[in-house]
């Protein structure tokens, strides 16, 4: 079965397979990255995004929460692409201070950033950062991803190109 975005919170199986690593934070130098064994609820969901905008009205349908850093921000398939797998979606950070972006155009490209020792945090955080490759998650990537290897810096600016108002958009929804 296909998983789509309606109301389906089961984890496709590469976020199942993220969700069994542990990722090393190496004191600031590693991956701020604690992934989830299922997503968020969808009453966790909407608390969570009526809490971070402020809006009382918005419900959290868009959003499949798997994963957080260490300050709470977290990491999310943005169901951006009605009717579409949920492996399709674009991955977003949201984190706690405000900080927002896109991280991914899909699931697959994600995997390429964390291969590339990048977590959502530091792809949205520090942008500059350089990358550190991680061969336990490059192995993950190349066993689920459908999208051909490329950097890190390539996937984010492909995703955010195509996603340019995700930020701008998310301030509408704030009071």
């Amino acid at each position: 079965m296909i998983e789509t975005t309606g109301d389906d919170r089961r984890l496709p199986p590469a976020l199942a397979a993220v969700a069994e690593v542990e990722f090393d934070y190496d004191d600031g130098e590693g991956i701020d990255f604690e992934p989830y064994e299922a997503f968020d609820s969808a009453e966790e969901t909407t608390d969570w995004i009526r809490h971070w905008t402020g809006n009382h009205e918005l419900d959290g349908d868009a959003y499949r929460v798997f994963g957080q850093d260490g300050t709470g921000g977290l990491a999310a398939l943005w169901c951006a692409r009605p009717g579409r797998p949920l492996a399709e979606q674009p991955v977003v950070f949201l984190g706690s201070e405000g900080e927002r972006g896109v991280i991914a155009g899909n699931l697959s490209d994600f995997l390429w950033v964390l291969a590339d020792g990048l977590g959502p945090m530091e792809v949205i955080e520090h942008e500059h950062r350089e990358a550190r490759p991680n061969s336990t998650l490059a192995e993950l990537a190349e066993r689920h991803a459908t999208t051909p290897r490329r950097t890190a810096r390539e996937i984010v600016a492909e995703a955010q190109a195509e996603f340019p108002a995700f930020a701008e958009d998310l301030d509408e929804l704030c009071r």
